[in-house]
């Protein structure tokens, strides 16, 4: 799945699911150690419980971030 985030840094987040389990992530620009951090933490999660981990954290001012944004593209899925 590659999901395209509003709001943030990052351009592109590249996502492999293989039965509801995360298996891979690679964000195309954006900070690229938290990218790194949120990929090898969420790697053999479910879906279901990266959503519920991620979603509504913040960045700053902004009304959203990253790990948030991750969040609602896993939504879609």
């Amino acid at each position: 799945m590659i999901f395209k985030p509003q709001g943030v840094c990052a351009e592109e987040m590249h996502v492999e699911i293989e039965n509801g389990i995360i298996t891979d992530l690679k964000v195309i620009k954006g900070c690229p150690g938290n990218a790194l951090g949120i990929s090898a933490l969420i790697k053999g999660r479910s879906v279901d419980e990266v959503i519920a981990t991620l979603s509504g954290i913040k960045c700053g001012n902004r009304e959203t971030s990253c790990p948030d944004q991750l969040a609602q593209a896993l939504r879609r899925y």
